[in-house]
């Protein structure tokens, strides 16, 4: 009994952090990746939900900004 009272609520309280933890998809890897920093895809980085520029929507669909021209 004594162990259902400490395994259940750690189980709780993990479950509620992989449910709440929001989705990140733009990683450190990517500023490696690509030599670019973030704010070259993202309007604002700092910003909730994250904003993407052209580069950003490009990087999304081709997974690197190889081939991509920023448009004047």
């Amino acid at each position: 009994m004594s162990r259902l009272k400490l395994i259940v609520p750690v189980a709780v309280a993990l479950g509620g952090m992989l449910v709440c933890v929001p989705l990140s998809f733009g990683k450190p890897e990517y500023t490696k990746q690509t030599k670019k920093a973030c704010t070259v895809c993202h309007v604002d980085a700092q910003k909730k939900p994250k904003e993407l520029k052209e580069a950003g929507k490009y990087f999304q669909e081709h997974k690197n900004l190889d081939g991509y021209t920023e448009k004047k």
